[in-house]
């Protein structure tokens, strides 16, 4: 896995690729353009009951808003997007705690979100999704999913929720396993992106 050498940061966001090697220089990282907002998938002709048009076609259009994709879609956080994969989880993963003062942060690869049953959320029911994206809580986990921004969720009508679920139900079930999450001190064995925001200890 090769390094990387130059840090992007954006006013409230910052992104980098990581290798095995990490060190705690900035230039041990290079610059990269996540693709930040991106289309949808299609639902599935025939995967649900004609009157739910409306909240599948909803849903599509919460999932492009909130940019689902820019995170479980392969590729899309290194800007280079799998879009036969959309939705199906990224084997890129997002390290959770500060990348620059841990050469092993955590890291969580943001999950298979499509119908597939043995992948994806194919088995879950409709009320582990809504706490999901309402609470940010796993299925079997039952603590908090350190990089779901579920807090900007969080009073989302229930009709938006049924929405992005009924959507989430009807796109095409892809079959991508992603790796599992790497907890702090572990060494990572998939490339991740570091994101966070920072502030100077002034408070400047």
């Amino acid at each position: 896995m090769r390094s990387y050498r130059l840090l992007q940061i954006i006013p409230f966001m910052l992104f980098a690729c990581a290798s095995e090697s990490q060190q705690n220089s900035l230039q041990d990282y290079e610059e990269i353009d996540a693709a930040t907002v991106l289309d949808a998938p299609k639902a599935t002709p025939g995967s649900f009951a004609p009157e739910r048009l409306y909240l599948v076609e909803r849903g599509e259009y919460l999932v492009e808003l909130l940019g689902c994709g820019a995170c479980h879609t392969n590729g899309a956080l290194e800007g280079v997007p799998d879009f036969d994969k959309s939705l199906a989880g990224s084997s890129i993963g997002i390290a959770y705690t500060t990348p620059l003062g841990d050469e092993t942060p955590g890291v969580i690869y943001p999950p298979n979100l499509t119908p597939d049953e043995e992948t994806g959320l194919g088995l879950w029911s409709d009320q582990q999704i809504e706490r999901a994206i309402r609470v940010g809580v796993g299925r079997h986990s039952g603590r908090k999913i350190a990089i779901m921004p579920w807090q900007g969720y969080t009073k989302m009508t229930e009709e938006d929720v049924a929405a992005i679920v009924s959507y989430l139900r009807s796109i095409k079930p892809v079959r991508h396993k992603v790796p599992d999450e790497v907890k702090p001190g572990q060494k990572a064995k998939h490339p991740f992106v570091y994101f966070g925001v920072y502030r100077s200890r002034d408070g400047r």
